[in-house]
């Protein structure tokens, strides 16, 4: 075939992969009506059994994530922060912030196996397979923690001599390969965790972005994707050498960020969803901002079926002169189920 025919052929065909990816839109299929008390903070979808864990503040709801029903109730925490799911010891571990400790539960039957004492704040939890660690961060003590997913729940304790980290950390993400990525909110800065060595090797800057907190990576293309809140901003940066690629505007309060098939999603508590992808090698662009609702600012995605899921409620109208949060109008938490259609 000749090469000016060839040529002509994969331009045709990327032109038409970017506009059926144009006609590609995201939107809210439906919404599970769930009640109950408490806040909430970020979502753990389990693939294998597609359960949502949903922490609300002194207990963990277990959601299906197909139909919207509520499984199990994980009671005994504090100020739950976020789950992190072991599938190869069959257990599950929640962060939990208000007791400093890290409570143990079966992914079976949910039920409490046990408690291990953490540093006080207990956020952002993950589990790296590369070390076989469930991985925490302290936020008020700045350090990450450590412990074996088979670790005794009654008696158990953490990793000694936890990682240092100069700053206040929020979320993390692993490169599964040694090394993990901890944004340091009061640093404006994320810091580059070597395992082995147990320490921090590196410091990078997020600017243009600031107060870094929603954080995900892509390990085969090897960068960070971080919601920043001052400014607003989606920074997408090189986990080789900390370079940022680029920088996108967002709503305001990031939490959350999540990719899925060259996908990036950035969920905002101005009930805003910014949808970007890179339109050319190295370059981002916005693509679409989806219309979630008031105080949708995490999320959880399931790259199976291309659905995200955004928790939400109904607010009271705060009192003139009233700073903070709105309360939540009681029995109201609802997960917002979004999804992408094909344009006809």
């Amino acid at each position: 075939m000749p090469k000016l025919v060839v040529m002509v052929l994969t331009l045709v065909l990327l032109a038409g992969a970017r506009v059926a990816l144009a006609q590609t839109d995201w939107s809210i299929e439906k919404q599970f009506h769930i009640g109950g008390e408490g806040r909430w903070d970020y979502l753990t979808l389990d693939p294998q059994t597609s359960r949502l864990y949903v922490p609300r503040t002194t207990h963990t709801m277990v959601i299906d994530a197909a139909s919207g029903k509520t499984i199990a109730d994980i009671p005994g925490q504090k100020n739950a922060h976020g789950v992190a799911i072991v599938p190869e010891v069959g257990r599950g571990f929640i962060s939990d912030g208000g007791n400093g400790s890290i409570v143990v539960f079966d992914l079976k039957t949910n039920a409490t196996l046990g408690t291990i004492v953490a540093q006080p704040d207990a956020d952002g939890i993950i589990f790296d397979h590369a070390s076989g660690r469930v991985l925490v961060v302290s936020g008020d003590n700045g350090v990450l923690m450590s412990l074996k997913p088979d670790i005794d729940p009654k008696s158990g304790t953490i990793d000694a001599s936890p990682i240092e980290l100069g700053g206040a950390p929020e979320f993390l993400a692993s490169d599964e390969a040694g090394k993990v990525y901890i944004n340091l909110m009061d640093k404006n800065e994320v810091a580059v965790v070597d395992l082995a060595a147990k320490k921090v090797i590196a410091r990078w800057p997020v600017a243009p972005g600031g107060a870094p907190v929603g954080m995900s990576i892509d390990t085969e293309k090897h960068r960070l994707f971080i919601g920043c809140r001052k400014p607003q901003k989606l920074i997408v940066m090189s986990t080789d050498d900390g370079k940022v690629l680029a920088s996108l505007p967002i709503g305001d309060t990031v939490d959350a960020t999540k990719i899925d098939s060259g996908l990036v999603f950035a969920s905002c508590r101005d009930g805003s969803l910014a949808v970007a992808r890179e339109t050319s090698p190295g370059k981002f662009e916005i693509i679409q901002t989806v219309k979630t609702g008031p105080g949708a600012a995490t999320m959880e995605l399931d790259s199976k079926t291309h659905t995200i899921y955004l928790p939400t409620a109904e607010f009271e109208q705060p009192k003139p002169g009233t700073t903070g949060r709105a309360a939540m109008k009681p029995g109201t938490f609802t997960v917002l189920v979004v999804s992408r259609h094909s344009a006809q």
